[in-house]
């Protein structure tokens, strides 16, 4: 299971440094090619770099996929839910379970069409315009991607009906950086900061 817990970031990451890396070497490559330097133009018109639209496409697609299912398990995603949390509180956690399981149901059905999609498309000879790699590869970040997602509702929902926490993103935070500690100078035991009175005031 801990191998699930941060698996979205981690996909992202990759993908999302990939097609940065890529993006950037591409776009040096065509303003470098266009430089009219002997020899080294030439050399470089010699590298066929138009498959890097098309690969940085399909990296963006798996990662929306794969951001879809992160942000199900963090809590990002938008909702609405002013009249939801004025019911009371059996009715409203009977709304929040079905509204998750709607969403892991809705999810599992879009995967399962998905992978038979994808299953049907590689029996073909499909294949990517530019990149020429089966079709197959690049759909398969849908069933993948729904599955994963399902995966996280039924989780949020399982994790809900116990506690009745759902996942909450603080816009404000920032990862790998943990709270200041909320430290009162004046009451510091050195002789750089007078100490506090003992009615609370500054000296």
């Amino acid at each position: 299971m801990k191998l699930l817990d941060h698996l979205e970031e981690w996909l992202i990451t990759f993908l999302m440094g990939g097609a940065t890396l890529l993006i950037f070497v591409a776009v040096l490559h065509r303003y470098a090619a266009g430089m009219p330097i002997p020899g080294l133009q030439d050399a470089l018109l010699k590298i066929d770099m138009s498959w890097a639209q098309e690969l940085c496409i399909y990296m963006f697609v798996w990662m929306a996929k794969f951001g879809a299912a992160y942000g199900v398990r963090t809590g990002i995603h938008v909702g609405v839910d002013v009249l939801i949390n004025r019911l009371p509180g059996n009715t409203r956690k009977a709304y929040v379970l079905f509204g998750l399981l709607a969403g892991a149901t809705f999810t599992g059905i879009v995967g399962t069409l998905g992978a038979t999609f994808t299953w049907d498309i590689a029996h073909t000879s499909s294949t990517s315009p530019d990149l020429e790699i089966p079709k197959w590869i690049v759909y398969l970040c849908i069933p993948l991607g729904s599955y994963l997602m399902c995966f996280r509702f039924l989780q949020v929902a399982w994790h809900f009906a116990k506690t009745g926490e759902l996942p909450h993103h603080d816009v404000a935070h920032v990862e790998g950086i943990d709270t200041p500690a909320d430290i009162n100078p004046y009451n510091l035991a050195d002789n750089l900061h007078p100490l506090a009175r003992e009615d609370g005031g500054r000296p």
